[in-house]
């Protein structure tokens, strides 16, 4: 017999998702519990989302403490966590001003408008053209599904927006022949989290950087995935050394708590005035509370050592693992953002056999499977998630 709330789920939701026939009804640390009482380990952490995994003691208290006292006004109003998190969230991304929304797309959106903003009053009334990197992937709103180079996100939604040209990721020269008067920014994910955990040369982003420069284009990072801790800096610019004009992020920022932002250098955002640009929920009190926490817990309290630390860790495991099985090929990412790519069987059968084990996993493009566990992650939980995938690797051969 069929779960009821399954039942009820394809009665009333959309069929927007695949979803696999479980139902979660708790979490605890890295560990999700569906309905039925089984214990799943958890290496897909809301797809890298919930950063500071279940449960979570700070966290939740400061969501409760706020949710007594005040979740939303609008941003007719000032609020104070939001401010508060608007300062000390500049200064640990190195960055001059905010603006919040609540999702990856979102983000991006903000992004590419406050690029031609800017462009219209800096450059050219004619410079509106975006170029993108094949093989990304920026959201599934109208302007960020354009941006996408991923025909499959697409299908059935022609025509999309006219004005993004897509470039080859991390070839500089051919960025350069897309390059025109009225280009108005490039936007990159410094590692591709969709299209696979494909990392961007360094060379590449400093290319970008200084043709940026000298063409007066707005350069942006995506950091949806990438960003929050998720690389062992704040931000993997920060990792590479190559700073954007505009970042957009979200996914960790809120803890699981809906919070996307842009973050931008001041004469970008300046751009931006009164009318230009809005979120109802954008900086709400609730989720700038929550974001306090994990800023707070990454910047302050060890956790963004226990990402590098434990990124290598697994990092090792995962060639471990590539040495004794003749499923993987590659290991690529940074910190807690890896994947690896396989060859002679599908991911879905992987991901569904370790399922079967207790062991969460999530997809990346084609051939890679990738690893956000939480940020909390643990030697001992990551040496869990070895014997696991060893066990999976050895029946599937």
């Amino acid at each position: 017999m069929e779960n009821k709330t399954i039942e009820k789920a394809k009665k009333h939701v959309m069929s927007t998702y695949g979803s696999y026939p479980i139902v979660f009804d708790h979490g605890k640390g890295c560990y999700l519990y569906d309905d039925a009482g089984k214990k799943y380990l958890d290496f897909v952490a809301g797809i890298a989302v919930n950063a500071l995994g279940y449960g979570h003691e700070k966290l939740v208290e400061k969501i409760s403490e706020q949710a007594k006292k005040l979740t939303h006004v609008s941003n007719l109003y000032y609020n104070e966590p939001a401010v508060e998190l608007a300062e000390k969230f500049t200064d640990y991304a190195e960055m001059d001003k905010v603006f919040f929304c609540n999702s990856g797309a979102e983000a991006v959106e903000a992004a590419l408008k406050l690029s031609r903003v800017y462009c219209k009053k800096n450059k050219s009334e004619k410079a509106h053209k975006i170029i993108s990197m094949k093989n990304s992937f920026h959201g599934r709103t109208f302007g960020a599904i354009s941006a996408t180079g991923q025909t499959k996100y697409q299908k059935d939604l022609n025509p999309l927006m006219p004005t993004v040209e897509f470039a080859e990721f991390n070839n500089l020269d051919d960025v350069k022949s897309k390059i025109n008067e009225d280009t108005a920014a490039i936007i990159v994910e410094p590692i591709q989290g969709e299209g696979g955990i494909n990392p961007a040369d360094l060379e590449f982003l400093k290319g970008l950087r200084s043709v940026c420069d000298d063409e007066n284009i707005v350069l942006i990072f995506d950091e949806v995935q990438s960003g929050i801790g998720r690389t062992g800096k704040l931000f993997a610019y920060q990792k590479f050394g190559v700073y954007p004009d505009i970042v957009a992020c979200a996914k960790g920022l809120g803890g699981g708590v809906p919070m996307g932002a842009i973050l931008a250098k001041k004469e970008f955002a300046d751009a931006f005035v009164p009318g230009s640009h809005a979120s109802t929920f954008g900086g709400n009190a609730l989720s700038a509370s929550a974001a306090l926490v994990v800023l707070d817990e990454l910047m302050e309290n060890g956790l963004m050592e226990n990402v590098s630390t434990q990124g290598e860790h697994l990092k090792e495991v995962l060639y471990e693992l590539k040495e004794k099985s003749k499923f993987i090929t590659n290991v690529k990412g940074e910190g807690l953002m890896l994947g690896i790519s396989v060859d002679g069987i599908e991911t879905s059968k992987i991901v569904g056999k370790a399922m079967e084990k207790g062991l969460l996993l999530v997809g990346a493009g084609s051939n890679v499977i990738r690893f956000v566990p939480p940020l909390i992650v643990t030697e001992k939980e990551i040496d869990e998630f070895k014997s696991i995938m060893e066990s999976v690797l050895e029946e599937l051969e």
